[in-house]
């Protein structure tokens, strides 16, 4: 008879699929992985204890790679199948996607973002600007609704990085970042804030704007793999960033920007954004969120008081 795992591999198994989950299909509880003979029998937990078969996971004696065999829900049973690599084994993630899409995509319902204030936060490259180009695409939040602080830069400065590229250029570029956000917020609207926001700092002058309009504060956090994060750079090709530089964000983004650490400075709610790492294009990822179209009610300040013009957001 088959051998199971070792119970390390059970373990690590239990922690890749449902970080994976958790990435693609938020409205899963949990991903539960029971062992027989040599299978590793996938099943997904939803809210109202709901359990729901996916696929078979077959040992090979490897930890990245195992065999496939997807749920069959008209005969409750599993059938040895290939994945979309036209490979009959894979990663426990290939398997996982290839059943999800079939069981549940159809189940997943949209994040609900209300009304008030929207931060992006991850680091160049990691694929912000694609999402918001295709939530807008798709007439899920307006083109006015996002400040985006390297518009502004464009703006400001042009397309030339030298005079774009000192202290006095990041304070200029973020009060008028800052001054956008306010007149949105005080006017009733949302508003999108498109910067990397990886810092602390960065972060603590928006939550301040939105408190002052009591409006909430919704993060979005942007988390690709190095390699792909950095695939996505070179594609990009933007000269006034270096690799180091970019690969120098994705470590501020992973030390100071967990989604604990967020909710803990402020933020009413933290959503992680499918990205290539789970081979969602933005337009996918724009499927996940559903932005509440009303206009909130204006609340206006009683002052305005000016904040620090530190916002350097420059790796160090």
């Amino acid at each position: 008879m088959p051998k199971n795992p070792p119970e390390s591999m059970q373990h690590h198994l239990r922690q890749r699929l449902n970080h994976h989950a958790r990435a693609c299909w938020p409205h899963v509880d949990t991903i539960t992985v029971s062992f027989r003979s040599g299978f590793a029998y996938v099943a997904a937990e939803l809210p109202g204890e709901q359990s729901l078969p996916l696929c078979r996971l077959r040992f090979t004696g490897v930890l990245h790679t195992w065999g496939f065999g997807l749920y069959l829900a008209d005969n409750d049973s599993y059938r040895d199948n290939i994945l979309p690599s036209g490979l009959p084994a894979g990663s426990p993630e290939e398997a996982l996607d290839c059943a999800g899409h079939i069981y549940l995509n159809t189940l997943a319902p949209a994040i609900r973002v209300p009304a008030g204030l929207v931060v992006l936060v991850g680091p160049p490259a990691s694929g912000k600007t694609s999402f918001v180009r295709a939530l807008i695409a798709r007439r899920q939040i307006d083109a006015e609704a996002v400040v985006s602080s390297d518009e502004i830069r464009a703006e400001l400065f042009g397309t030339s990085p030298a005079p774009a590229e000192s202290d006095a250029a990041d304070a200029r570029i973020f009060e008028e970042r800052d001054r956008r956000i306010v007149a949105r917020l005080a006017a009733g609207h949302s508003a999108v804030a498109e910067s990397t926001n990886v810092t602390p700092q960065a972060r603590a002058r928006l939550i301040a704007i939105a408190r002052r309009f009591k409006a909430p504060v919704i993060m979005l956090r942007f988390t690709p793999d190095v390699t792909d994060l950095l695939q996505q750079h070179t594609e990009r090709g933007r000269t006034d960033l270096t690799a180091a530089d970019v690969r120098a964000y994705a470590a501020i983004m992973t030390r100071d920007a967990g989604a604990d650490q967020l909710r803990s400075e402020g933020a009413t709610s933290v959503h992680d954004v499918p990205g290539r790492r789970q081979a969602t294009t933005p337009a996918e990822a724009a499927a996940h969120f559903s932005f509440v179209s009303q206009t909130r009610r204006a609340r206006t300040s009683p002052s305005t008081p000016r904040t620090s013009a530190d916002h350097h957001e420059r790796p160090t």
